[in-house]
């Protein structure tokens, strides 16, 4: 979704190349947006942020009511922190600015549709960085298969902790340090500390209110798609 014709009419004609992407349809505001997600519960949503009689945000969580499977990816030149901030709490999947690649943009659409969290560089760059915790800052829900141990390294590694620096502070080998790390990877399915950072995003484990540890998401996981549907 996006209210300028010019841009949708170029994310068409670039997904238009791609074998296992379908647009499936369009729209320029978000409550003609909301009806066409309703009806045709696309894979992935993209759409802007500053739209006509209903803004992203709205339809971010509209589409989390009428397509709760369809997965929504922001495209905006917004990189504000209010706006990130929002997207992301209202259930957005994935954030990136319009002055990224067309590889990038791809990616992302890709990840998304996995079921993975992205966001580009600069929206990482901005809003990635973390705490263990504040007082009034409600629990969170770690997969069960993961130990106690796991889950503490997994959050801190998320914070820009090294491994050197997480053996100093537990107490423990940085070889007992890496076999935890090793495990909840594989557990998680994540491959490498930049996935290990959005996951902890995603799942509310670190805060986007700091600033902080720099991730870049550039090259993250590569996919064999099925094809996909798309709305723009």
């Amino acid at each position: 979704m996006d209210d300028h014709a010019i841009l949708r009419e170029g994310l068409l004609a670039l997904l238009a190349l791609e074998a296992d992407l379908e647009v499936v349809g369009e729209a320029d505001n978000g409550a003609a947006g909301i009806e066409i997600i309703e009806r045709l519960q696309p894979d992935v949503v993209i759409t802007d942020l500053g739209m006509r009689y209903r803004t992203g945000i709205e339809l971010i969580s509209g589409v989390r009511r009428v397509a709760p499977n369809t997965r929504v990816l922001v495209l905006t030149v917004h990189n504000g922190e209010e706006y990130i901030r929002a997207a992301l709490t209202a259930g957005a999947n994935g954030y990136v600015l319009k002055d990224s690649s067309r590889l990038e943009l791809l990616q992302a659409i890709r990840s998304v549709a996995k079921g993975h969290c992205y966001l580009c560089a600069p929206v990482s760059a901005r809003i990635v960085s973390g705490y263990l915790g504040e007082g009034d800052r409600k629990s969170v829900a770690f997969p069960q298969n993961l130990t106690v141990r796991e889950r503490q390294i997994l959050t801190l590694i998320a914070l820009g902790n090294s491994n050197k620096r997480i053996a100093t502070d537990l107490k423990l080998s940085v070889k007992t340090i890496e076999k935890h790390r090793s495990n909840f990877m594989r557990k998680l399915e994540l491959h490498n500390t930049a996935g290990v950072t959005m996951y902890a995003i995603c799942k509310g484990l670190v805060s986007p209110d700091r600033t902080g540890l720099h991730v870049s998401t550039e090259a993250q996981d590569r996919f064999g798609a099925d094809e996909l549907s798309a709305v723009v």
